[in-house]
């Protein structure tokens, strides 16, 4: 059998991840319906997004190692911000425009496994947005997103 890469090496390298979520969030500080939500964000946020994207996909650790994050501090940017699908829908709307024109791989098997990705945690951070505790301990691992499928029906006791 081939060495598969991961879909973190063939969508590039960091470089690719930090450009993508930098250019990304240009459009959303401009856009009516989501500025509200990120008009607030640290200095570091897009760093931070890149690196965990970057390393649910199989790079490096930077999030957990360099950023000191984990998948239940992810979890917790969300706590009660009260997002909406309109909301959820936009930001998920910009960021495959935005893969579009920074020229992100776009075959058909990861441009899939990447809007699967982004559908899965658009829709956990929605969900998440509702809650007034996290519902993740500090030890939950990573999420590892690869070429293949999700895991069954959605439980909201393992996400």
């Amino acid at each position: 059998m081939e060495n598969i890469p991961t879909l973190y090496e063939w969508a590039g390298d960091m470089e690719t991840f930090e450009t993508l979520f930098s250019k990304f969030y240009d459009k959303v500080l401009k856009d009516d319906l989501l500025s509200e939500v990120f008009k607030n964000m640290s200095s570091e946020h897009i760093k931070h997004v890149s690196h965990f994207v970057a390393e649910v996909f199989g790079g490096d650790k930077l999030y957990t190692i360099e950023d000191g994050g984990s998948h239940a501090e992810m979890i917790g940017k969300h706590i009660g911000k009260m997002l909406t699908e309109n909301k959820r829908q936009r930001w998920v709307q910009l960021l495959l425009q935005t893969a579009d024109e920074v020229g992100l791989k776009s075959d058909p098997e990861f441009r899939s496994a990447f809007v699967g990705y982004i559908e899965w945690g658009t829709r956990l951070a929605v969900i998440n947005s509702q809650l007034t505790n996290n519902p993740l301990d500090t030890s939950e691992p990573m999420p590892k997103w690869g070429w293949g499928e999700t895991g069954g029906p959605y439980n909201p006791n393992n996400n």
